[in-house]
């Protein structure tokens, strides 16, 4: 083997492409440095289960993947496909740019030094290991980790994360000062379409893999194609569901059928508006069924499989053919998401653990208006059987288990659903929000961290711009967003042939006999509403006659 191979590990996390990607970039200008490149992924075993992966007869030497509080599978199945499509379409682009996506399991750090002692071993030389930074506890950790089990001939480096639509470098103050309130931020980096990162054009042309790659090491197996990968991934997950299975309501398909991977979020984009659908986003982006009511980019952005310079980038340039190099509300409505989702990811930056911590941003004592939250257990058996109704949805509250099947169902639910339903766990059941945060990592195809956490955190009035009394009212919601009760009727079976879409909205109001032909429950919580605008709760829980409040941004209840 010739000592000239001097060889950079690339560590992807949540960066999955090959252009707009500043590490990438930046090794294909470091020539001088490294005479070949690892693109090196790792699914590592406190956030994916590896079982899947074993060799007959094999044992795992690690635990289950699953969450801290409620026990789920950390990655569920849908992600776990949509994370695989990721990486062998990542693959691909590698492959032909002369070069492959090298996939392992293993905790990250002693893959990596593995792989180099073995390359060291054959007479090459590993330079140095680069990695993009991110701020949650598990990848900070991670990064302490490799950089302590590197030899001292190994350099390490930390690139800024670049996946924001605002560069970090541009937030006019440092992140520990980052208001608490989203419009002040949104106001210190406003016009967005002047001020938004501008993508890396072009595909870089990168180093080759290095001869003599070493393979996975026992117990584990990497399949080479793709069906036999995601069987591996997803087949624990389905023999030990967190939840029954259900069966899908007949004549229903999923508003997220999309396939992970660049190619795929780039044709996502060129359809968005080629079609109109960019346009009309402000005026659809509160619907609940079909594919284009809003942009379906998330997953792609969380999996970084695109960044969100590259849409704004898109969007700018149908701008400036289609519209005279304006903004349309639908573009500019776009933009502000994308927004949001940097503020999320600064607040995470900003506060660190307590990001995940009951009282959320720096709160300390009791929840917002002075009760406590509930744990579902056997010391509080009211509470464990609500939330496992929750999670099945089984509450007979009608856009709540419309909402929450769609998601054991397919991974996904829409912006208006996700804050329905989140409020209805939080303020109506007062059940321990980080189990409902824990339950969507599991089961969303689009899990982002910052997002996630952030979005549940605000909708518990524990987040930023916390206020009391935030609550949605889910009866009035399905009035105002599913008014004739399709998309209840689609997800919810036992809602077909109602005729009174109060009773869809509500099943706990069929007469008797009906409700007890059809299967329903009685309700979590009773909800009356009228179209004056009060709602009057009714339950087997204390204090549930508030009543107020919205969840994100600039969202009405």
């Amino acid at each position: 083997m010739p000592k000239a191979q001097r060889i950079l590990i690339y560590v992807l996390r949540h960066d999955l492409r090959l252009a707009d990607n500043p590490v990438f970039t930046t090794a294909a200008k470091a020539h001088d440095q490294f005479t070949h490149l690892i693109p090196l992924f790792v699914l590592n075993p406190i956030q994916y289960e590896l079982s899947g992966f074993l060799r007959p007869s094999e044992q795992s030497p690690f635990p289950e993947a699953r969450s801290r509080i409620g026990h789920f599978w950390r990655c569920g199945p849908y992600r776990t496909k949509f994370l695989a499509e990721s990486l062998f379409d990542l693959k691909k682009s590698l492959q032909e740019a002369g070069s492959d996506l090298i996939i392992r399991t293993g905790e990250t750090h002693s893959v990596v030094r593995s792989i180099i002692d073995a390359l060291n071993r054959e007479g090459s030389e590993v330079k140095a290991v680069w990695v993009t930074r991110d701020f949650t506890a598990e990848e900070l950790d991670e990064e302490r980790r490799i950089r302590k089990a590197l030899p001292s001939s190994v350099s390490f480096k930390v690139f800024d994360d670049e996946s924001t639509l605002i560069c970090r470098k541009d937030v006019p103050y440092p992140i520990s000062e980052l208001p608490d309130v989203f419009t002040s931020f949104k106001k210190s980096v406003e016009p967005l379409r002047a001020n938004a990162r501008v993508a890396i054009e072009g595909i870089p042309s990168i180093p080759p893999l290095p001869i003599g790659m070493p393979p996975q090491t026992a117990p584990f197996l990497i399949p080479g194609a793709l069906d036999d990968f995601i069987n591996a991934l997803q087949k624990p997950l389905l023999e030990k569901p967190d939840v029954p299975l259900i069966s899908f309501p007949e004549g229903t398909r999923s508003a997220h059928s999309f396939v992970g991977g660049s190619t795929a979020a780039h044709e996502r984009i060129a359809h968005l508006l080629s079609s109109g659908a960019a346009s009309r986003y402000k005026d659809t982006r509160n619907g609940l069924l079909g594919e284009d009511f809003s942009t379906k980019l998330s997953a792609y952005l969380a999996h970084g499989c695109i960044s969100a310079a590259q849409i704004h980038s898109a969007l700018k340039e149908w701008e400036d053919r289609n519209n005279d190099g304006r903004e349309n509300k639908g573009s500019a409505a776009i933009r502000f998401e994308l927004l949001w989702r940097d503020y999320m990811r600064f607040c995470l930056e900003k506060y660190g653990a307590d990001f995940f911590q009951l009282y959320g941003f720096g709160r300390k004592g009791r929840k917002m208006g002075g009760e406590e939250w509930r744990t579902p257990s056997s010391a509080d058996p009211g509470a464990q059987d609500a939330f496992k109704r929750w999670l099945t949805g089984r509450t007979s509250t009608g856009l709540i288990d419309a909402a929450q099947r769609e998601l054991l169902l397919t991974g996904y639910m829409s912006n208006r659903a996700r804050q329905n339903t989140a409020s209805f766990l939080a303020t109506r059941l007062h059940i321990d929000w980080r189990l409902g945060a824990e339950w969507f990592e599991s089961m969303l195809v689009d899990y982002d961290c910052a997002s996630n956490w952030g979005n549940w955190a605000h909708v518990a009035g524990v987040g930023n711009d916390p206020r009391e009394n935030r609550m949605f009212n889910p009866v009035k919601q399905a009035n105002d967003y599913d008014p004739e009760g399709k998309y209840i009727r689609t997800w919810v079976e036992e809602a077909r042939g109602i005729e009174d879409v109060g009773c869809v909205w509500q099943l706990w109001k069929l007469h008797g006999e009906e409700r007890k032909k059809r299967g329903i429950e009685d309700p979590l919580v009773k909800i009356e509403w009228s179209t004056k605008k009060r709602a009057k709760t009714y339950g087997r829980f204390k204090n549930e006659h508030r009543s107020g409040g919205g969840g994100g941004p600039k969202r009405q209840q």
